[in-house]
């Protein structure tokens, strides 16, 4: 999937891409900091029916919320992990092999412990409005 967007399109571009990967289980949003990460995964939330608030979980490392169309959905980001060892000491394995959604910001810090079919979604700044979207499953 490749896509040029802005936040008029985000919805559509969150369904398309829900479409596109919604066999992978473990998800890898790859971008630069202030891209729209979090914005995206909120918009991708929203559409699977999540009705809690969807935040970044930067301090938390690891949010948890119920969708009605996808069940349970881990929301990570590893941004303040040291490394893979710090990951492991902090459960993420635990989440990574439950078989539920997990979307992942800064999957770089703990690439190592991402299964092999994960679905990587790249994020690029165009201009302070637009975005590009890309994806790859074999990646990293």
């Amino acid at each position: 999937m490749d896509a040029i967007f802005g936040l008029a399109q985000i919805k559509e571009v969150a369904k398309a891409l829900w479409a596109s990967g919604k066999k992978h289980k473990v998800w890898a949003f790859h971008a630069e900091m202030g891209t729209g990460k979090t914005t995206f995964i909120h918009a991708l939330c929203e559409y699977l029916g999540v009705t809690d608030a969807v935040g970044s979980p930067t301090f938390a490392i690891v949010n948890q919320y119920q969708s009605k169309d996808a069940g349970v959905v881990f929301h990570m980001d590893w941004y303040r992990l040291k490394d893979e060892e710090e990951a492991i000491e902090a459960g993420i394995e635990d989440q990574l092999n439950s078989g539920d959604y997990c979307l992942i910001e800064w999957p770089e810090k703990a690439s190592g412990l991402l299964p092999d079919d994960s679905f990587h979604v790249y994020l690029e700044i165009l201009d302070p409005s637009t975005r590009r979207l890309y994806t790859d499953v074999t990646a990293v």
